[in-house]
């Protein structure tokens, strides 16, 4: 088989706020920005990757989702619980200079983890997780 990742999904409480923190923040190229009914998906990525993107997408809105569902994914999207993305860098000081300098919540500061690699942790404006691991 020929696998390769081409988009993962994370949700956004506030497309602006994610807009500006993947473009501006994180240095990503925006590759579209599609409004529907009110609401709205952003697909960022990494430049010189092109085929792998994220969708920035309004939380809960898929067909079958209950109204407890709901209201249990924007629980826990504010205690930051629900999603999680892991990226890496050649350069995880700088990166991680870039975060302190911008209003992302920092989690934890690079630190030489006991499984091997040294990384640090931000939450995004929707609370989701990112770990930045040195490459």
């Amino acid at each position: 088989m020929n696998l390769s990742i081409h988009a993962s999904f994370l949700p956004h409480t506030d497309a602006d706020a994610a807009l500006a923190f993947y473009r501006d923040t994180l240095g990503f190229e925006v590759r579209n920005d599609v409004g529907y009914n009110g609401l709205r998906w952003i697909t960022v990525g990494p430049a010189g990757q092109p085929g792998t993107s994220i969708v920035l997408h309004p939380p809960a809105v898929g067909p079958g989702i209950t109204d407890e569902e709901r209201r249990t994914v924007a629980e826990m999207m504010a205690k930051g619980t629900y999603a999680t993305l892991l990226l890496a860098t050649p350069d995880l000081e700088g990166v991680f200079a870039r975060l302190q300098a911008s209003d992302a919540e920092i989690v934890e500061v690079p630190t030489d983890q006991p499984y091997g690699v040294r990384d640090c942790a931000v939450r995004d404006p929707s609370g989701n997780l990112l770990r930045i691991q040195q490459r």
